[in-house]
């Protein structure tokens, strides 16, 4: 590689001290690496610990990132990991039904993988449809010899198929995606398979080329079943009936759907999959054309394979994941640059605040709660300029239960937002997302109660995302701009 850049022909940097930053993609992160790093010894300890979950990968990125750290000794290396996605799953989509002490001990819990490939195109729709990405409701589907899907709820993962290991899932080129655990103990008494020669059947042996019995190659699969090969065809529809699946599983997670994407090696050349898979779906606002589906040149640019009138965008999408890569390594670079900067100065102290359960009403829910032409009351200040907290409260009511004397902050807003704690969730019986203040849609509603009367909303709970509130000249001082993450 080094060659090849500085060569006097074709190379395009003068010698290979030129290159500043080397980013490198390691497939598991365990749970110890939410977001791109800076590598150091420990980093690389760290890594090689967590081999024992990707046995196959994690050991040749670390052999990757020691020969780069030799070729480029004057580099900054960052490693990109593809589990970091999908960090913000909730517990409740990424905890097994295990007994939970072998998540403590030993990390036995859902990952999710193709996390570059997912955001990537995923941020790519976003700019397509000229709409923010913390604004839609996505479902990539990263369909490969590896394959996978995601759900991306307002710019976060909040679930995908793969799971401690990019077994679980879908069928696969040769990994068989979602089975019995049992079925497997089953094989393993009555064909006498050890634990390694059960591991190469899943992970080598099963799939496309198991079911099929032919190839692990989706294209010898549809020649195939065309040529009326049975097995070959219950391949194919099995692997398209499990994508329509998760879209509808994905739909109900969400609360809704605004664009499906096809990336990957599958995704992207096979009209036949995306056809299949997008089948009677129509219900859900999907749906395709399907002579721009057979036409797509998915493996050229981005193609738009919706119906004019379809209120969900289908979108086949070539992957970039070597662009996120390089991203991720100059914000990893960045990040590193604030933290330097803030560990510099010693007097900058920033004050905490636990962000109880707390209303902001639109003026007509002020009047309908405490009476007509009724103006807010302010009580105290708070540390944001211009917003305080008032002497009014109401009650909450949910489908299971009531949260008693919740204040409302001031002034009021366009639309009314409640925002409640993890605990309430259960208390009320409501399921709010995880939500940047203001981002409202698809949230559940609740019926508020005051002294004058009652209102319920149709939407407007959330539970709040952890921020920072600072004022400008504190983030120029720092480094930081709004909304970085």
């Amino acid at each position: 590689m080094a060659e090849t850049l500085t060569a006097k022909s074709t190379g395009v940097l003068d010698s290979s001290e030129a290159i500043t930053a080397v980013g490198h993609r390691v497939v598991h992160g365990g749970d110890q690496f939410a977001n791109s790093v800076i590598i150091t010894d420990e980093v690389v300890e760290e890594i090689e610990k967590i081999s024992e979950l990707a046995p196959l990968h994690n050991p040749v990125n670390v052999l990757g990132i020691q020969e780069a750290q030799r070729c480029f000794p004057g580099a900054h290396h960052v490693a990109v990991f593809d589990t970091s996605f999908h960090h913000t799953l909730p517990p409740y989509a990424h905890v097994y039904g295990l007994p939970y002490r072998y998540y403590e001990e030993h990390q036995v819990r859902r990952y999710g993988f193709h996390g570059m490939s997912h955001l990537y195109v995923s941020l790519r729709s976003a700019q397509y449809l000229k709409r923010p990405f913390n604004e839609l409701q996505i479902i990539s589907c990263h369909l490969g010899n590896g394959a996978s899907m995601c759900a991306v709820d307002h710019g976060r993962s909040i679930d995908t198929t793969m799971g401690m290991t990019p077994t679980e899932g879908l069928l696969m080129g040769t990994r068989c995606g979602n089975i019995d655990p049992a079925a497997l103990v089953y094989l393993m008494r009555v064909e006498g398979l050890s634990a390694d020669e059960l591991d190469t059947v899943i992970n080598r042996e099963s799939g496309l080329l198991g079911l099929s019995g032919i190839s692990n190659d989706m294209r010898e699969i549809e020649k195939a079943a065309q040529e009326g090969h049975l097995q070959a065809l219950l391949a194919f529809k099995t692997f398209c009936y499990q994508i329509r699946k998760y879209v509808g599983a994905y739909v109900a997670a969400m609360q809704g759907l605004d664009v499906v994407i096809f990336t990957g090696g599958i995704g992207q050349g096979s009209a036949g999959v995306r056809s299949l898979a997008c089948q009677g779906l129509g219900y859900m606002g999907i749906h395709v054309d399907e002579e721009k589906n057979q036409n797509a040149g998915g493996f050229k640019h981005m193609c738009d394979i919706s119906a004019d009138d379809s209120p969900v965008r289908a979108l086949v999408i070539p992957s970039d994941e070597e662009r996120m890569i390089a991203r991720e390594t100059l914000r990893a670079l960045k990040a590193n640059n604030i933290t330097n900067i803030i560990r510099s100065q010693k007097n900058v102290a920033v004050p905490i605040e636990v962000s109880a359960h707390h209303i902001h009403l639109s003026q007509e829910h002020v009047e309908a709660l405490f009476g007509p032409g009724h103006q807010l009351t302010p009580k105290a200040d708070l540390s944001q300029p211009g917003q305080y907290g008032c002497q009014e409260k109401v009650r909450l009511i949910g489908p299971k239960g009531q949260v008693e004397r919740v204040r409302v902050l001031g002034p009021t807003r366009p639309e009314t937002q409640i925002e409640i704690s993890m605990t309430e969730q259960f208390k009320l019986g409501i399921h709010p997302p995880i939500r940047e203040s203001g981002d409202l849609e698809d949230s559940p509603g609740i019926t508020l109660e005051g002294p004058y009367g009652a209102v319920t909303t149709d939407d407007g709970v959330i539970c709040a995302l952890r921020h920072i509130h600072m004022p400008p000249e504190d983030a120029l001082r720092l480094g930081l701009r709004d909304k970085y993450k």
